[in-house]
């Protein structure tokens, strides 16, 4: 049986020394001239894939192109270093008979370790991929967009709805497989979804181009034993210059993901 998303997240975070999750948002309108999605990420991940814990590629950055949109996103998923676990961020939500089919297709065509997931539909809606006991669910909490409360900050059966949530989260985890998402951007709810899932993966947005509080959201987001978190940084690293070839490029990128990692280290009480 191969290794479960949390064993490679664990053996990849122990062997970086990093919780660091980069994005792969490759935007067209910022990439270098004659360069395409495929080569940017592949760069990308070449010059930081020593300090890392986890690699996110947004499907959104690929599906956009048609088919040869997915047969990038597969080869991106491909170029990803066997030691490195992969976080599918498709956002997928919908009913059950629909749900295992965008299951089978990032789970079993792409090849991703993890997804994210919508979970406004309830438990039957994610049952498909839950049912994958190896790959690992992370269900979208209390997000980092600006408007997010507009929902997600409601009040339902006394508490607000972000923590029902994550109270179904608790429920739903099984397998061990399920994971929240919760932004940098909103510490103190952050600190509520860690307090009533001690032990769940927190995949944390936000503290990059978001400007969300890295040290607040490190010490909100991680577990008791210091770590259960992928703090997710995207265009802070991609696009930490956007001038110069591709080799200056991934240069300033391995800065930042250097810079990122250490920060992150050190606000979790980690040598750097």
């Amino acid at each position: 049986m191969s290794a479960s998303f949390r064993e490679r997240y664990a053996a990849a975070a122990a062997a970086n020394r990093s919780l660091l999750c980069v994005g792969l948002d490759p935007d067209p309108v910022r990439l270098p001239d004659g360069v395409d999605a495929v080569a940017f990420s592949r760069a990308m991940i070449e010059a930081t894939a020593d300090l890392v814990c986890c690699y996110k590629p947004n499907a959104a950055f690929f599906e956009a192109d048609g088919a040869a949109g997915w047969s990038a996103l597969r080869a991106v998923i491909e170029a990803v270093p066997a030691a490195v676990p992969v976080l599918l961020d498709a956002k997928r939500g919908d009913v059950g008979h629909s749900a295992a089919f965008y299951a089978r297709a990032a789970f079993e065509q792409l090849g991703a370790h993890a997804v994210t997931l919508s979970p406004y539909l309830g438990l039957d809606a994610l049952a498909p991929f839950l049912a994958y006991r190896d790959r690992h669910s992370f269900v979208l909490c209390r997000t980092s967009n600006p408007s997010a409360g507009e929902l997600q900050n409601l009040t339902a059966d006394g508490r607000p709805l972000y923590e029902q949530v994550a109270l179904l989260a608790r429920r739903w985890n099984v397998h061990g497989n399920v994971g929240l998402v919760a932004g940098a951007t909103y510490p103190h709810e952050l600190a509520r979804v860690r307090a009533l899932c001690p032990d769940q993966l927190l995949l944390v947005p936000g503290v990059g181009a978001q400007e969300g509080d890295l040290a607040a959201a490190v010490r909100a987001s991680v577990d008791a034993s210091g770590g259960g978190a992928l703090i997710n940084a995207s265009r802070a690293v991609l696009y930490a210059v956007e001038r110069g070839s591709m080799r200056e490029r991934a240069r300033a990128a391995r800065r930042a993901a250097s810079e990122l990692r250490d920060a992150i280290n050190a606000a979790r009480g980690v040598a750097v």
